[in-house]
């Protein structure tokens, strides 16, 4: 079976100007157009455009319902492959790295009395 990602993005609320696009309808389908382009080249499909409540604060105590417009777009998810574990991969021309030394630089700062928020002693 095929999994599916959504990627949903706002409708553009009015057209951009484009050289030989007239009018206010033209110009709202032309960009309309090039948003649909952009995120096909990326593998998108356009799947439909839906007009939802967004309820927003208005002032300090009160709130209102706004209606968006947004656009949808899926797209094949690829079934994931298994994880490889690269710990136990070495190339034949190269030595494997030593352990990192205990004592690093990066934590010789830290005064032995501070400890993390979790309450447990930080890294020395």
């Amino acid at each position: 079976m095929t999994a599916f990602e959504y990627k949903v993005i706002p409708a553009p609320s009015k057209g951009r100007k484009a050289p030989g696009v007239k009018g206010a309808e033209a110009r709202f389908a032309h960009t309309l157009e090039a948003e649909i382009n952009a995120l096909a080249a990326d593998g998108w499909a356009y799947l439909r455009s839906d007009i939802l409540p967004s309820e927003e604060r208005q002032g300090l105590t009160s709130s209102h319902t706004v209606y968006r417009s947004v656009l949808v777009f899926q797209r094949a998810v690829l079934p994931d492959e298994p994880p490889q574990d690269k710990s136990q991969t070495v190339a034949p021309d190269t030595e494997p790295q030593p352990d990192a030394v205990e004592n690093d630089a990066a934590t010789d700062d830290i005064p032995n009395n501070v400890t993390s928020p979790e309450g447990s002693d930080l890294p020395r």
